[in-house]
């Protein structure tokens, strides 16, 4: 074989190599971001109105601020503070973004956190990067403050 051709054979190789091991690479990844990219849910036993209201509540209780929605629309969007960030000059903060929906046991509620991290603040601000969060306490505690919302106006 010339050497041409073991050349040729190598890289035709390497490259089913290559394509072959992308579907094992790429799969879990992908249920990873899928994953990521799924809300937590939880129904409660009340209207839309008063579910909304709870959850606005909760907000407070949580330190968010409000930043738009409303219960007719069925949605909620929310920020924690601003927080110095691991790095100096880097500030974190959390999003909040719940959509309301009618279930059969009452309201369906879902709920996506997100990590807010701007990497140089003072310098460049506006460029940031969003993480989602899927495995963080703040899906229940809002959660329960909702209910406890919910169990108060009953």
């Amino acid at each position: 074989m010339s050497p041409k051709t073991l050349s040729v054979f190598l890289l035709a190789a390497a490259a089913s190599f290559a394509v072959a091991g992308c579907d094992d690479i790429t799969e879990p990844l992908q249920e990873r971001l899928d994953s990521a990219a799924r809300p937590q849910v939880r129904v409660y036993a009340a209207d839309q109105r008063t579910t909304y209201e709870a959850a606005r509540a909760a907000l407070g209780q949580m330190g968010f601020s409000f930043v738009r929605g409303g219960p007719a629309a069925g949605e909620l969007e929310a920020l924690s503070g601003l927080e110095q960030g691991d790095i100096e000059g880097s500030t974190e903060q959390i999003s909040l973004k719940a959509k309301f929906s009618a279930s059969p046991g009452g309201t369906e509620v879902s709920v996506w956190f997100k990590e807010i991290v701007e990497g140089d603040s003072e310098h460049r601000q506006g460029f940031a990067t969003e993480t989602p969060l899927k495995d963080t306490p703040l899906y229940e505690t809002f959660f329960r403050s909702i209910q406890g919302g919910v169990d108060s106006r009953k």
